[in-house]
């Protein structure tokens, strides 16, 4: 019985990479917009949190059937309606002898008795991080591991529904009943976590904002938004003829729009961070030196060998062209892998324009996030 549950957890364990990285995103918005950082405890709460999520999902529905084209179940009914079956389940098949407890022991292999067990245990890490992480009381502890339970059966009794032609487990209320208690057992074994383990409500309480550097996963993902809502703005431009569409998009989107919100673009907005000059308001004099460097002269070169591309040029200046771009390229990743791992160093708009980027958080917010 023990090769029955290690077969999941083995299939959980090799797809939560994959899982992980499609929760990465997500998760960096999340906490970067309500927490204003990344605290690496929180972090790890979390991405034990989805392991055991996907561990107990695994659990509930493999191993799958061959097919989907399956047979149905031999059972006369998709579900079990009767509460406490379990007990007569128990009943039937112990060995146990009321009157001799030396055969007690017995229970511990019996299918029908380690099937509660089972059952119960699934759900008392969902209780534990429902108290402790999440800080839910105990009757939203209660409905959502019902609620859960319920999924659980649900996707049992539909084939996951309706990928496979026949229910391969049935909806038994007894799981609903024993997952329920599993999360409530969690509820109150997480009373006593909570007293030995960091509070979730303090970790952010001596943060100091204005000391934390902005991090290039931060600014990477800023970067990431901004060109996802500039990119339809330059292909707008350019649909319309817009003289010089590029050089009109970069001048809106990353000079003006941050000259009006003092260093604010929508993708630094959400990631609670803005540029910041010399001077308590940036200037436009600063982001022009910054966002000329970087997109007018860099990203220009780019835009400039598409009609390269397609022009009657020698081929000898096409491929002249092509290779001070990669050299160009090459040497501006090079920059940045020294500035990646070499903290002191500044990026060369950066330092050319006084400009860096700061985590815009205030006590305001702080106060809102630990209430």
């Amino acid at each position: 019985m023990l090769t029955f549950y290690l077969f999941p957890i083995s299939y959980a364990i090799a797809t939560f990479p994959i899982a992980a990285v499609l929760f990465t995103l997500p998760f960096l918005l999340f906490q970067y917009r309500k927490h204003g950082y990344i605290n690496k405890y929180r972090a790890f709460l979390l991405y034990l949190f989805l392991l055991y999520m996907m561990n107990a999902l695994y659990l509930v529905i493999l191993p799958l059937p061959a097919s989907i084209h399956n047979e149905p179940p031999q059972a006369a009914s998709y579900v079990q309606l009767v509460p406490f079956h379990f007990v007569l389940d128990i009943l039937k098949e112990t060995a146990v002898d009321p009157q001799q407890p030396a055969t007690y022991l017995h229970l511990l292999k019996e299918r029908a008795f380690l099937q509660v067990v089972f059952n119960v245990l699934l759900t008392v890490p969902f209780g534990i991080f429902l108290r402790y992480y999440f800080r839910v009381r105990w009757a939203a502890c209660l409905l959502l591991s019902f609620s859960l339970a319920l999924f659980f059966e649900i996707t049992q009794v539909t084939g996951l529904y309706g990928i496979y032609d026949y229910p391969y487990r049935l909806f038994d209320i007894d799981d609903l009943l024993t997952n329920t208690t599993g999360g409530m057992a969690g509820f109150v074994a997480a009373a006593w976590i909570s007293a030995v383990l960091p509070r979730m409500d303090k970790l952010d309480e001596h943060v100091d904002f204005s000391a934390k550097r902005v991090t290039y996963t931060r600014r990477g993902l800023a970067f990431m938004m901004d060109w996802f809502l500039a990119l339809p703005l330059l292909t707008f431009l350019t649909a319309l003829d817009f003289p010089y569409p590029f050089v009109s998009m970069v001048l809106v989107y990353f000079m003006v729009i941050p000259y009006a919100t003092n260093g604010f673009t929508a993708g630094k907005w959400i990631v609670r961070i803005r540029l910041q000059g010399k001077g308590k308001r940036i200037r436009l004099s600063e982001l022009l030196i910054r966002y000329g460097l970087l997109y007018l002269l860099l990203g220009g070169l780019h835009v400039l060998m598409l009609p390269i591309g397609s022009s009657s040029l020698p081929n000898v200046a096409k491929a002249l062209c092509t290779v001070g771009l990669f050299v160009t390229d090459m040497t501006l990743g090079i920059h940045l892998l020294r500035c990646v791992f070499n903290r002191s160093r500044r990026l060369f708009y950066e330092a050319k324009s006084g400009t860096r980027h700061v985590i815009h958080w205030d006590e305001e917010n702080k106060s809102r996030v630990q209430a």
